[in-house]
């Protein structure tokens, strides 16, 4: 059978459908015959007649005879029956398909349809009369005979997507179908009303000059409709709208916001999802997608702020103010990503809002200690229940602004497992190839970390992933002198806990003596945050005394200290009071800073067996067997009978745990000098790895260790020869206290602490 297509139109069976002549232009007359059988399918989509294919229409239509023409060539169709359509053929000059009646669903009385049709009828001769356009129509509407007449008579008018139209046409059930017709009768009734309310309200306005201003106005009144209709939903909706349109979000990121924000106006505030999409364009609208003004850097005031904030941290201050003069030839973010790598307490964290400070940005702090999960550092999907955005994100917007400093804290405490590896999420962060067009999982849209000023903090980069080490450049926070940490205290740690406490400078005073003291024996770090305890300690003690009333001015000398500060003293290690055979001291790094530590050998009648003892670490252990074989190379005589004892290798304070590359010097001393019998000074301490050709090979944390043999009282270090350069990050007030000895070879040091070992060269 003949097919006609169709599109943005509805015929239903039991109408008659006149068509102008033009519909027919270009068919073959015989096929629109009086009396032809014609079937009328619906396009999915509109296209024209020579682009149309078999899956471009849609599988049931209705099926009709051509009726007689009038004088004018018009033709009317009379509409009989629903159609089921198959086997669709396209051919240049036709379409045609095999068809099937499908059957209707007498569901519905004919009493009832009626009974809607004069109700249907009756709304539309209102609202034709009201506004005065249905002198023409009266007759017209009239006319109509039954819904179906109506809807297809309207069909082009109303706000119907294909897909509704067609749900018309498909439905079996009567019932369905006058509802479906019902409904979109009475919207295109009161839709034309609000539309015909709007162009009189526009109408009425004399100032409405611009078209610009004609369509907002008619938009807000169709708002304003709506938020009647639900009030509940207006403040949300309008807010979040204002919102998208100022945010200056990129045009990726301002689609997103507006699909997020169509579905929340669907989804209603009783809505089961309401709450998630309301979190989400809360989150993204309160970004800051803009980009900020580069204020100009002034490296004068910069430097000052620094000096302000921070006392010492030469070198440090002298690569910040680098950085930031690079900046200001360049006019935006540039440089590399600074790591500050040092003990805690050493100023790593507070130093980045100094810098802040002086650049005139925001400042925002981001703690990635203990991270193990990739989503901490990417975000969440949407897909998760209790999804969230990252840290880095979540950093961004607490700063509320796009060009902040932001301090990554404890790079070094991140780990990984089954959940990802954060450290490589973090690459992305941190590259300036990559990290302009950021994409958050939890967003879902690129954003611009390009102007942000990373700076990284670690105690230490044994733990950094290389790739990840690779992308920063390391600075190193060497802890700081007791001349330092006086002055410190002085300045900024004392007024700032007399101030947090309340107390005034005139109500408590501790002296130069009483401060050197404290930082002497009840501090043992290389920062300076168990000083701050100890200032913070102090000030609570004088605030319970001036409360009480039992003194209004309290002063503060060394021997008081035990009594306000509730403790003893710590106990230092110093420099042994005598020099026995096989003791040495070494040099080690810890968290805190550096301190001594001493090896002790000993040998009992055995079998030859070395024990080693003190809860040392794996690289400790293999330094120990490999200055057990240094000594026994360049010792042979005095070594041959080693068999026939035992030999126990000892560090103290066995609670501890200690490891590291470092010791072997000191370890292979200590057994020279057992098996010589020649004691090492108890003043000469050492610190460097060694390997089995005999060779003093560098360590780390040199500045550190110096500032503990200084304080143990130590007057001579030996040091590897390659560890000359770190000298530079030592203070001149450590390095004029001791006799620093560079070495290359193990016999350096043997020959200066014990004398030459003869002719007796190392094995190998």
């Amino acid at each position: 059978m003949l097919v006609i297509p169709i599109y943005d139109m509805i015929l239903l069976p039991d109408i008659t459908f006149y068509f102008k002549k033009e519909f027919f232009e270009g068919m073959n007359p015989d096929d629109i015959a009086q009396g032809r059988e014609i079937v009328f399918l619906m396009q999915k989509r509109e296209k024209a007649r020579a682009e149309l294919t078999a899956g471009d229409f849609y599988p049931v239509g209705v099926a009709g005879q051509v009726e007689k023409p009038d004088d004018e060539g018009n033709i009317s169709i009379r509409v009989k029956e629903r159609v089921a359509v198959s086997e669709i053929e396209v051919t240049e000059d036709t379409i045609s398909a095999s068809v099937e009646v499908l059957p209707e669903d007498a569901d519905l009385p004919e009493e009832e349809e009626r009974e809607r049709f004069e109700r249907m009828k009756n709304s539309l001769l209102a609202f034709a009369q009201n506004f005065q356009w249905g002198l023409w129509a009266r007759g017209y509407i009239l006319h109509w005979k039954n819904m179906a007449e109506m809807v297809c008579a309207l069909s082009a008018y109303l706000n119907l997507t294909d897909e509704e139209r067609y749900e018309i046409v498909r439905t079996d059930s009567r019932a369905a179908r006058a509802e479906h017709m019902e409904r979109a009768i009475y919207e295109f009734v009161e839709q034309s009303l609000v539309r015909q309310e709007a162009e009189n309200a526009q109408k009425a306005s004399h100032e409405q000059v611009y078209r610009e201003d004609a369509i907002r106005r008619q938009i807000d009144f169709l708002q304003n409709k709506l938020d009647e209709m639900h009030p509940e939903n207006v403040s949300d909706i309008r807010r979040f709208e204002t919102k998208i349109r100022d945010a200056g979000m990129n045009e990726t990121a301002r689609k997103e916001a507006e699909k997020i924000l169509n579905r929340m106006k669907q989804e209603g505030k009783d809505g089961h999802e309401y709450g998630i999409l309301y979190d989400y364009l809360d989150f993204v609208t309160g970004l800051s997608w803009k980009k900020e003004e580069v204020p100009e850097v002034d490296l004068k005031k910069a430097e000052k702020i620094l000096d302000e904030d921070h006392y010492g941290l030469a070198k440090v201050k002298k690569r910040i103010v680098e950085q930031m003069a690079v900046m200001a030839l360049c006019g935006r973010q540039s440089g590399s990503i600074l790591l500050f790598v040092g003990a805690p307490g050493t100023g790593k964290t507070s130093i980045g809002r100094s810098i802040a400070r002086a650049l005139g940005r925001r400042y925002v702090r981001v703690s990635l200690g203990g991270v193990r999960d990739e989503a901490e550092i990417r975000g969440h999907r949407r897909t998760y229940v209790g999804a969230m955005p990252g840290r880095i994100m979540e950093g961004m917007k607490q700063s509320g602004a796009s060009n902040p400093v932001m301090v990554l804290d404890e790079v070094d405490k991140l780990s990984k497992d089954y959940s990802g590896d954060p450290a490589s999420a973090l690459l992305e962060v941190l590259d300036p190839e990559q990290n302009h067009s950021f994409t958050d999982h939890y967003m879902n849209v690129p954003y611009d970390l390009s102007d942000v000023l990373f700076v990284c903090t670690a105690n230490s980069t044994d733990t950094i992933p290389e790739p990840l080490l690779n992308r920063m450049e390391v600075i190193q926070f060497p802890g700081y002198t007791a001349l330092e940490k006086f002055q410190i205290a002085r300045r900024h740690l004392l007024p700032e806990a007399m101030k947090k406490m309340g107390i005034k400078a005139s109500n408590l005073k501790i002296t130069d003596e009483a401060l050197t003291a404290v930082i002497r024996d009840y501090t043992m770090e290389s920062g300076v945050r168990g000083l701050k305890k100890r200032m913070d300690t102090l000030c609570r003690y004088a605030a319970v005394k001036l409360v009480k009333g039992e003194k209004k001015h309290l002063t503060v000398s060394p021997k008081k200290l035990p009594k306000y500060l509730d403790r003893k003293p710590i106990r230092h290690e110093g420099i042994l009071e005598e020099k026995k055979p096989g003791v040495v001291t070494g040099l080690a790094w810890t968290q805190g800073g550096g301190d001594i530590l001493f090896i002790e050998t000993m040998q009992n009648e055995g079998s030859g067996k070395t024990q080693i003892t003190g809860q040392l670490g794996d690289v400790m252990k293999e330094s120990a067997q490999i200055a057990v074989s240094l000594v026994r190379g360049l010792y042979p005589k005095e070594t041959a009978d080693w068999e026939d004892y035992d030999l126990h290798i000892h560090v103290p304070s066995g609670a501890v745990p200690k490891d590291g590359p470092s010791a072997g010097i000191t370890l292979t001393t200590a057994l020279a000098s057992l098996v010589t019998k020649k004691a090492v000074s108890p003043a000469c301490a050492m610190t460097g790895e060694v390997s089995l050709r005999g060779t003093v090979m560098p360590i780390g944390g040199l500045p550190e260790k110096l500032m503990a043999a200084e304080r143990a009282g130590i007057s001579r270090v030996f040091i590897p020869e390659e560890n000359m350069d770190d000298l530079d990050d030592v203070a001149e007030e450590i390095k004029s206290k001791l006799r620093i000895i560079p070495v290359k070879k193990v016999t350096d040091v043997l020959d200066r602490v014990l004398g030459p070992a003869g002719e007796t060269q190392v094995r190998g």
